[in-house]
């Protein structure tokens, strides 16, 4: 198997992943998975797609993302994991579309608007 290389997005959080048939290392910007995300939610959210398609310790990863926090980072990294699991095997699609890991999620921060605090907060009506 080739390595297969696939890109996820979230918020402004870009993940950009390689992945290949190994043991299951996974290398977020040259650390170690628990050490770049040290919450066990964050980890949960990574291995997910592994979970769901019973691939765990399958693949070697190596993902490189930029932007964003940590949770959107997070699930920048499970979208591009779930696209190079369909690569891999279309026939997983369904299982990872039923729990959402296919979509991408495309709320975004709203700019600020001139003249206004933020995007819509506006300074105090003063009647008088």
């Amino acid at each position: 198997m080739e390595v297969i290389n696939t890109s996820g997005r979230r918020k402004t959080a870009v993940a950009r992943l390689y992945m290949k048939a190994g043991k299951g290392a996974v290398t977020v910007n040259k650390r170690e998975l628990d050490a770049y995300f040290t919450t066990s939610v964050l980890q949960y959210k990574i291995n997910q797609p592994f979970m769901l398609t019973e691939t765990t310790g399958q693949y070697d990863i190596k993902v490189n993302v930029d932007g964003g926090g940590v949770t959107g980072q997070a699930e920048a990294v499970r979208l591009a994991i779930s696209k190079a699991l369909i690569e891999i095997n279309p026939e997983w699609k369904p299982v990872l579309k039923q729990h959402g890991l296919t979509t991408r999620d495309p709320r975004m921060v709203e700019r600020k608007k001139f003249g206004l605090k933020k995007a819509r907060k506006k300074s105090q009506f003063s009647k008088r």
